[in-house]
């Protein structure tokens, strides 16, 4: 084999047998099985990365599949989260999707499966069944005790090959956005990012072949113009990341019962730990839109930089936090860490304030669950008005400090 400037000898084991192949989907099979037991066992060899990379290089251009990894269709398979734990805590996001597990999982007919990775997580399991799990896979090793790609993904994967699920499901957090494309690729498996929403149903082909009981993966598509819906009916487990807020937060049922399956996973492979953890540093979170119960929103509407200080000074005096369109996002009136919508945050606030907002569908999806929506826009047509329990139809420059001194009159 040669890779770069390297080039090596793989000698084959003196005992193993070879069949001659009667056709060339046999000899493929053949081929791809004994390539990746040698992927398997590189780290026996004096370059291990370099003979991986060279396995990869062969599959890729001979377009074969690693027997093994590929992981074969199960429909009897269970629905799967991730569990995401940051500084010892579970993260609201992976809840959210162990009660949307629940329910996909009781339309299937099969049982929800958390997986739970790190060091002294024991804890959490019983949370998670009260949310809905019917089995916790628990991996717990010092190695796991800070997140890194390679050993994460590694234990992933191996779970994943040995009880095949049907539906894996990670939190878009920048955890999950680096640790689901690797497990993706790993297990060869088709991944949709940023859903905002998740269904069961039979999927049929133009040519009229049906695929039932198969993930409907929706997500905004070109900038959030269009909804797109994908579905995989091959290359599972079907997995989708979805960003925190986008499912809403169920009740815990403390009387559920779940088995708590206790894994091991070898992690003795020194390739997995190229990436040492020297200091962690967290810088706490100045907002928070997901949990805020008032939100003042503004839109293009507001018209400058200037003129959302009298959103931020509203929202101030009500406990609240203050959101965005895209609209205000792209002209550069807010930072896109504030957007709401399709493109970016989902809430569920008790009262929505949307100042200068037409109301488009892409923003109305990110916060029409608010309990009261108070709309405020010049343009007594806008669509915004559909879903508003109060309108006033004004001048937000106008209405905006009307609303803030009767706040403040009201104490």
């Amino acid at each position: 084999m040669r890779v770069g400037g390297w080039s090596g000898r793989i000698e084959l084991p003196a005992s193993a047998a070879y069949s001659t192949p009667t056709n060339g989907k046999t000899h493929g099979k053949i081929i791809t099985k004994f390539l990746h037991t040698l992927f398997e066992n590189a780290q026996h060899y004096e370059h291990p990365a370099v003979v991986k990379n060279c396995i990869i290089a062969i599959l890729t251009r001979y377009n074969l599949e690693k027997s093994g990894i590929m992981i074969e269709k199960n429909t009897q398979g269970e629905v799967w989260v991730y569990a995401e734990i940051q500084e010892g805590a579970l993260q609201n996001v992976s809840l959210e999707l162990t009660g949307k597990a629940r329910k996909l999982a009781d339309t299937l007919g099969v049982a929800v499966g958390v997986v739970l990775l790190g060091n002294n997580v024991a804890q959490v399991a019983e949370k998670l069944i009260a949310y809905g799990a019917d089995q916790v896979y628990l991996v717990e090793d010092k190695v796991l005790s800070d997140y890194r790609t390679d050993p994460y993904a590694h234990v992933f994967v191996e779970l994943i090959k040995k009880y095949r699920p049907q539906i894996v499901l990670i939190g878009a957090t920048p955890q999950g956005r680096d640790l689901a494309p690797r497990v993706a690729s790993a297990t060869q498996s088709g991944l949709t990012a940023d859903c905002t929403d998740l269904e069961i149903s039979d999927v049929t082909e133009k040519n009229g072949t049906v695929h039932p009981n198969l993930l409907l993966q929706v997500r905004p598509a070109f900038g959030g113009n269009i909804v797109a819906t994908i579905v995989n009916y091959d290359q599972w487990p079907q997995m989708a990341t979805v960003r925190e807020g986008v499912m809403p937060l169920g009740e815990a049922d403390t009387r559920r019962k779940g088995n708590i399956v206790k894994e091991t996973v070898p992690l003795t492979d020194q390739s997995l730990f190229v990436v040492e953890v020297i200091k962690r540093e967290l810088e706490k979170r100045k907002l928070n839109l997901g949990g805020a119960k008032v939100i003042v929103a503004g839109g293009a509407g507001v018209g400058s930089k200037e003129n959302f200080a009298a959103l931020f000074e509203l929202a101030d005096a009500l406990g609240g936090e203050v959101g965005g369109s895209r609209a205000a996002v792209d002209n550069g009136f807010i930072g896109p860490e504030y957007q709401i919508g399709q493109t970016g945050t989902t809430v569920r606030p008790a009262l929505y304030i949307a100042c200068g907002i037409s109301g488009a569908i892409q923003h109305r999806s990110g916060m029409q669950d608010s309990a009261k929506i108070i709309a405020v826009n010049m343009d007594r047509e806008a669509p915004i008005f559909s879903i508003a329990h109060y309108g006033i139809v004004g001048d937000v420059k106008q209405v905006v400090p009307m609303l803030l001194q009767a706040f403040r009159e009201r104490g």
